[in-house]
C-alpha cells in the first residue's frame, strides 16, 4: 500500500512502452507523464490542452455538497478543459432530492456511497466504463476491492466497494466484485472523528464516549444529518459501555430508540449547546468558544486553525476491546444516464481530469485524501505529502490552501498517516432499512 501511494507518476518515452503494450497501458503511460511533468501546486499542461480546441461551448453541471463541490475546483478544471464546470452546492437532503425528481437538470451527479444506493435504485445512472479511466489502475484497494493493508475494510454501514460496481453500461443494478462498469467513480474520502478545543479540554481526546461526558454539558454539539448524526450518537453510546449495536450503520428499530432516547435524556439535562447541519455552523461554534467538543469535519478544524485558534481532530484508533474507530466516508461522481454524444466524452474528460493531481492536492491542504494519491503527489511539495498522507513530523510549515500556516515544525498530523487512519475504520455513512423510523425517532430528538 505504501508503494503505491509512494509510486512516482513519471516521464514516459516511447522506448519505455514494450511491444504488444495494450491501447489502455498506452494511455495510462501517457498519463503518468503529463503528471510527471506537472509542477507543484500548479495546473497539468498536456491533455487539457488538447481538449479545449474538441469541447468548446460545452457545460457539465456537476451538482453536489459543499465540501465535496468546491467552485476553485470548478474553476480549475474549466481552465484547464477549455469547458465550462458549473458547480452547484446543495445539502445532503436536497442533493438527493434533485437527483431524484430532476435528473435531466444535473449531469455530474455527486454522491456518497449511500446515495449511490438509492440512485441506482431508481435507475437514475449510466455505467462508468472504467477502461476510460486512466488512472484507474491507481486507485486505492479501499475502493476497488474492498481491502485495506491487507484485511477487509469494516462492512458496517456501506462501504464504497460494495456499492461501487454494476453490470453494464445500463447500470440497472449494483454488483458484488469487480465488474468493467462503475456506478461512481470515487474523488473524496476521510475518516470522521471529533473535534475539541484542547485549550478548553484540558486533555487529550481519544474515545467517543467524551462526547456525551457530563463534564461538558453545556458546551457540546452534534450533527444535525439523521444518517451521519446517528452514528456518531452510536459511537458514543458504544464507546460509554451502554449497548453494543450489531450494526451501527443499519440499526433495528429497538437499537434507534435506545440510542434516540439516550440523545432525547442528554437534550433534556441541557447536554448540547447545539447541533450544527452546515460546515460554516460547525466553525463558527468551535471557534467562538461557544463550544469545546462535538461532531466534526476535517476541513472545519482547518478553518478554525486558520484564525489562529487551537483545535484537535481526535484520533480515534480501534482498541482491542473492538470500541472506537473512525467513521468513513467517500463522495463519487456518477454520470446520469441523460448524458450522452459529446457531452458523455466532455464528462469522461472531466473525471479523468479529477485524477490528474490538481484536485487531490488541493483537497489534502483541506485535509482530506485523493484516492489516488500518487498523482495527488505530484502536484504537493515533499513536506506536504509526507504530512498529509504519511503522517511524518513536518519538515516545513503547513499552510492551507488559502496559505495560513496550521501546522507548525515537527507537528504531526492528527491521527496520522492515511494508514493509520482507514486501517482504524469502524463503520462508514449510511442509509439504513428502518431509515423512516430513524429520521422520524430523530425529529423527536430535535423536538425534545
Amino acid at each position: 500500500m505504501t508503494d503505491e501511494i509512494n509510486k512516482p507518476a513519471t516521464a514516459v518515452t516511447a522506448a519505455a512502452i514494450a511491444p504488444g503494450t495494450s491501447r489502455r497501458g498506452m494511455l495510462k503511460a501517457a498519463a503518468g507523464a503529463a503528471v510527471g511533468t506537472a509542477l507543484a501546486g500548479m495546473p497539468i499542461a498536456g491533455f487539457p490542452q488538447i481538449m479545449k480546441r474538441d469541447f468548446q461551448g460545452i457545460t457539465l453541471r456537476h451538482i453536489g455538497v459543499s465540501y465535496a463541490v468546491q467552485r476553485e475546483i470548478g474553476e480549475q478544471a474549466s481552465k484547464d478543459l477549455g469547458f465550462k464546470i458549473e458547480m452547484q452546492n446543495l445539502d445532503t437532503s436536497a442533493s438527493i432530492t434533485r437527483f431524484v425528481t430532476q435528473p435531466n437538470s444535473v449531469d455530474i451527479a455527486d454522491m456518497e456511497g449511500w446515495q449511490v444506493k438509492v440512485a441506482m435504485q431508481r435507475q437514475l445512472l449510466q455505467g462508468i466504463d472504467s477502461k476510460k479511466i486512466k488512472e484507474f489502475d491507481g486507485i486505492l484497494p479501499i475502493f476497488t476491492t474492498g481491502v485495506y493493508e491487507g484485511r477487509k475494510i469494516s462492512r458496517q454501514g456501506i462501504s464504497p466497494y460494495e456499492v461501487m460496481y454494476t453490470e453494464s453500461a445500463a447500470a440497472k443494478k449494483i454488483v458484488e466484485g469487480q465488474q468493467q462498469y462503475l456506478t461512481f467513480l470515487p474523488q473524496v474520502f476521510n475518516a470522521d472523528s471529533l473535534g475539541y478545543r484542547p485549550d478548553k479540554v484540558g486533555r487529550e481526546v481519544t474515545e467517543w464516549k467524551d462526547l456525551i461526558d457530563p463534564k461538558f454539558a453545556g458546551r457540546a454539539a452534534i450533527l444535525d444529518i439523521p444518517n451521519i448524526g446517528i452514528m456518531d450518537a452510536a459511537q458514543a453510546l458504544e464507546s460509554r459501555g451502554d449497548l453494543v449495536y450489531g450494526n451501527k450503520g443499519n440499526m433495528t428499530k429497538k437499537e434507534i430508540d435506545i440510542t434516540i432516547n439516550a440523545l432525547i435524556d442528554l437534550k433534556k439535562k441541557g447536554h448540547f449547546r447545539a447541533s450544527w447541519s452546515t460546515f460554516e455552523q460547525s466553525v463558527e461554534l468551535m471557534a467562538s468558544g461557544e463550544v469545546f467538543i462535538q461532531s466534526m469535519w476535517s476541513p472545519a478544524v482547518t478553518a478554525v486553525l486558520e484564525k489562529g485558534i487551537p483545535c484537535v481532530y481526535a484520533p480515534m484508533a480501534i482498541k482491542p476491546n473492538g470500541k472506537e474507530g473512525y467513521r468513513g466516508w467517500c463522495n463519487g461522481m456518477s454520470l446520469m444516464k441523460h448524458l450522452s454524444g459529446k457531452k458523455l466524452e466532455a464528462a469522461y474528460e472531466y473525471l479523468n481530469w479529477y485524477y490528474s493531481g490538481w484536485q487531490g492536492a488541493y483537497v489534502a491542504r483541506h485535509g482530506y485524501y485523493s484516492p489516488v494519491p500518487r498523482t495527488a503527489k505530484s502536484q504537493m511539495t515533499p513536506a506536504e505529502f509526507d504530512y498529509w498522507y504519511m503522517g511524518k513530523p513536518a519538515a516545513e510549515v503547513i499552510k492551507s490552501d488559502h496559505g495560513q500556516p496550521i501546522g507548525a515544525v515537527n507537528t504531526v498530523r492528527d491521527g496520522g498517516s492515511l494508514a493509520q487512519r482507514f486501517s482504524n475504520i469502524a463503520c462508514w455513512n449510511t442509509v439504513m432499512d428502518e431509515n423512516q423510523y430513524m429520521v422520524q425517532r430523530w425529529n423527536e430528538f430535535k423536538a425534545a
